[in-house]
């Protein structure tokens, strides 16, 4: 199988990504790709706590990602790799030519990000995160779950909120 999704999501692990994904693309394990979660046992806990027993989760940084991703790509089950935000995700797409779509699934409302969608709010820096990500090729677009229509990149840099 492989890697279905890579997915920005700052909420991270939650109900939209293990059952709005997770059900409809039959995923076996997550891969979760936070430094901060990578290295903190009980943080870890939480995030298991919230997986179905039938789905694996790994908790990886940037760096561990990169050097497995192939070994992910591999496993048997269908996958979901998910970052917390658009840095992050940055940085793996250019460090891994396989990766050719990414979903922005959520980023919320903080002081200094302008929103582009309900469930999408946005910094220049995260805009220009996923800029870089789209000018390699990559196809970026905007869906919170499975059965929505995706917004591409280039839509929703020009909406404001919705």
């Amino acid at each position: 199988m492989a890697i279905e999704v890579y997915r920005i999501d700052d909420r991270l692990v939650h109900g939209q990504v293990v059952v709005g994904w997770g059900q409809p693309l039959a995923l076996g394990f997550i891969v979760l790709v936070d430094t901060t979660v990578a290295e903190s046992e009980w943080e870890q806990d939480l995030y298991r706590m919230g997986v179905p027993p039938e789905m694996s989760v790994y908790f990886e940084t940037t760096a561990g990602a990169l050097a497995r991703l192939a070994d992910y790509r591999r496993r048997p089950q269908h996958g979901l790799l998910l970052t917390g935000d658009t840095s992050t995700m940055r940085a793996l797409v250019e460090g891994d030519a396989g990766i050719t779509r990414v979903n922005l699934g959520g980023l919320h409302h903080r002081a200094g990000r302008t929103p582009r969608l309900r469930y999408v709010f946005l910094d220049a820096a995260e805009e220009a995160d996923l800029r870089a990500v789209a000018a390699r090729g990559v196809d970026v677009s905007a869906q919170d779950v499975p059965g929505a229509t995706p917004v591409p990149l280039s839509d929703l840099l020009h909406r404001s909120g919705q």
